[in-house]
């Protein structure tokens, strides 16, 4: 698996981009407490995330998009139809791994986001699987193409993301080192190639 040494904590100063300051704001997340406040699985939940790594960057930070998205092909909910998708999606039970990563498969499908999405909801994903089943997600272990073409293909099919985050489940839900290794490999997920 590639290492993303080149995408650490470490070579964030002076990254002026977008993506290097909402990192910033990421690594930051974890040790402020902010995430300790919310109410995962929620939309409510996911606005505050995205709000919290955008605010002050995306004037959209944390709002619901208005307007129909795609990338790569990809067509997102329409507009007229997400804010009831969301409902929907909120309602969806989170008891066992499988109804979690359904909801985050309906979640990556509404993207309701302008952009930010993946990161933001990724963040959203580690605080159900913590509350729910007392683990999270070592990203570290997930390889960027396999995780990116499962999710594409999740759309129809969610077996591929259920056996890319099953064996990288840990139930190491305190470690920082945990933590801040999902937000560098949440953001190189992002990188183009």
């Amino acid at each position: 698996m590639k290492e993303i040494s080149e995408f650490s904590n470490l070579q964030l100063d002076g990254d002026d981009t977008i993506d290097g300051k909402s990192r910033k704001k990421a690594y930051a997340i974890f040790d402020n407490g902010f995430l300790k406040s919310m109410n995962s699985g929620t939309v409510e939940c996911l606005q505050q995330i995205h709000a919290y790594l955008f605010g002050g960057l995306y004037d959209f930070a944390g709002k619901i998009r208005t307007k129909t998205i795609s990338k790569g092909g990809t067509i997102f909910c329409r507009a007229e139809y997400l804010m009831q998708n969301l409902e929907t999606i909120e309602k969806m039970p989170e008891t066992t791994f499988d109804e979690i990563v359904d909801k985050y498969v309906e979640m990556n499908v509404a993207h309701p986001f302008m952009e930010g999405n993946g990161r933001s909801t990724r963040i959203w994903l580690d605080l159900i699987f913590k509350k729910q089943l007392k683990m999270c997600v070592d990203w570290s272990k997930i390889d960027k193409k396999k995780y990116l073409s499962a999710m594409r293909r999740s759309v129809t099919d969610s077996s591929r993301i259920k056996s890319l985050l099953k064996p990288a489940l840990t139930d190491r839900i305190t470690d920082r080192e945990i933590f801040m290794k999902g937000i560098d490999y949440s953001y190189y997920y992002e990188q183009d190639e």
